[in-house]
């Protein structure tokens, strides 16, 4: 049977405040002991009053603002009743007929194609307490309880596993990019619960037949990675078209939970709907109004988000758009490729071996200095970061003398091979490239009588590999490269040492 994949996602984001949702209790409970930052409002009191953190609420708006919703101008706070040992209350305050904000839509990059994800709406809410099961008993930490939660609905616009992990992914670096939270789903500071369904893909002969209808939905948790929201997903279609096979489809809502250690879904309980949590307006607390003129302040003091810094990237400097997309995955690292290519901008006008206005000297250049910055940057210098277990704000090399660096590439003054050797030491010890380069006597041999004396003896010692290259096997050229840079302690030009091979041996 041709299935079609329905996906959608359902996100919590832990907002980065200072105090509580509705109370003044410090957020960072996480790192305190247990239930010692609480108070008798977060841990449901008879007689206390919630008063909403205006701080959250801003929060909210900016990441609403960021995935292109509409603010409502006035949303309401809800109770949803429940009752499970993590819920003081008996309840959450949480929003339902009026969010702050719906009808949005987020773009994410699939194989470097745009494809938009439609949202349905973003509310605020509190979160609830921590459960810890032993064999004796369940415990909970209520350090937890009441912090600050924005939870995003998305549409069932998703067709793989990969597409709700690329889409994750982009959240989290937007949350990340406004500050509103650091998103780790390690930490719980994001987390997802994945819905989907699969459904008949419509028939040419027989009609749109199941082309509108959805079909009863699974709902998964306990998805602490994306690579377990990709992995569950992946793990529920096969499970799901097996009994689509069998002609026994889903035919109610079910909660399945991703266990990470067997690799699949197992089943928890079925699905609540709306009217099980007998929603109603929380009386202590007035609704939230917004005015047109509110929204549009906080909507001018948006940061530069990651798909727009990703396009001005390719625009401006004419990046290669995989390379745009690695350097925007961390604005410290995209802060630090800018003030690196500032620097190489400021060389190149002020060299008075390039003739031209800055602005044509700029544009004449910029594509091969770029190449050279993102290219160094993102293979070497990551590389070195990876095996320090580092950060770009760990690094001893300055934006200054790593554009330093690759001038000197682009000057010719260093290789390849010895340009490798001088950013080592630059990550070791933040010394100036070309200090290193003379100290370490790494400069690139122009001599060109020592270079012509070194072709020369290799041709001489390689007769047979002479003899092959002159029959047709001209690829033997890299080989007598190979050796020249031996010889030359790798100190020659590759470029030149082929032209020289070239004129001795054609």
């Amino acid at each position: 049977m041709n299935l079609e994949t329905i996906i959608g996602l359902e996100i919590h984001i832990q907002l980065k405040t200072k105090s509580k949702m509705f109370c003044s209790c410090s957020n960072s409970g996480e790192n305190e002991p247990a239930n010692t930052t609480v108070c008798p409002i977060c841990l449901g009191h008879p007689g206390t009053l919630p008063f909403a953190n205006q701080e959250a609420v801003n929060m909210g708006v900016k990441l609403a603002l960021a995935l292109n919703l509409q603010i409502n101008k006035k949303s309401i706070w809800a109770r949803k009743n429940y009752f499970y040992p993590d819920l003081p209350k008996g309840y959450q305050i949480s929003q339902f007929a009026s969010p702050l904000a719906q009808n949005g839509h987020l773009t994410i990059f699939v194989k470097d194609e745009e494809k938009r994800i439609g949202l349905e709406r973003l509310h605020l809410e509190e979160d609830a307490a921590k459960n810890f099961h032993t064999p004796e008993a369940v415990l909970v930490d209520y350090n937890r309880a009441g912090t600050p939660l924005a939870e995003i609905v998305t549409k069932p616009d998703f067709k793989t596993p990969a597409e709700a992990k690329l889409f994750l992914q982009q959240l989290r670096l937007i949350a990340r990019y406004l500050k509103v939270s650091d998103a780790d789903m390690e930490k719980g500071h994001l987390r997802c619960d994945a819905n989907i369904s699969l459904r008949p893909v419509p028939s040419p002969v027989e009609g749109p037949v199941g082309e509108e209808k959805l079909f009863p939905k699974t709902e998964i948790k306990n998805l602490n990675s994306f690579r377990s929201v990709e992995r569950a997903l992946e793990y529920e279609i096969k499970r799901q078209t097996e009994l689509w096979n069998l002609g026994t489809p889903p035919k109610i809502q079910t909660t399945r939970g991703w266990d990470e250690k067997n690799l699949q879904t197992v089943e928890q309980r079925s699905k609540e709907e709306s009217a099980d949590y007998r929603y109603f307006p929380e009386p202590d607390l007035p609704a939230l109004a917004f005015t047109q003129e509110e929204v549009l302040a906080i909507q001018a003091n948006l940061p530069e988000l990651p798909r727009q810094k990703i396009l001005r990237f390719i625009k401006e400097y004419q990046v290669n758009p995989a390379d745009a997309v690695v350097l925007v995955e961390d604005e410290a690292v995209a802060d630090y490729f800018e003030q690196v290519m500032t620097e190489a901008r400021a060389w190149l006008e002020t060299n008075g071996d390039i003739l031209g206005t800055s602005e044509e000297v700029w544009e004449l250049n910029k594509k091969k200095m770029t190449k050279l910055v993102s290219g160094w940057l993102t293979s070497e210098l990551f590389k070195l970061m990876n095996e320090a277990d580092l950060t770009i704000k760990d690094l001893k090399i300055s934006p200054e003398n790593f554009a330093e660096f690759v001038v000197l590439l682009y000057q010719r003054k260093v290789n390849s091979s010895s340009g490798q050797q001088i950013l080592q030491k630059m990550f070791d010890t933040g010394g100036d490239p070309s200090a290193i380069m003379e100290e370490e006597d790494l400069s690139l041999n122009e001599d060109g009588a020592q270079l012509e004396n070194a072709v020369i003896k290799i041709i001489h010692e390689n007769p047979d590999q002479v003899i092959d290259y002159r029959n047709g096997k001209t690829p033997l050229l890299k080989f007598f490269i190979g050796l020249a840079m031996k010889e030359t302690k790798g100190r020659a030009d590759p470029e030149k040492l082929a032209e020289i091979f070239r004129q001795h041996l054609d």
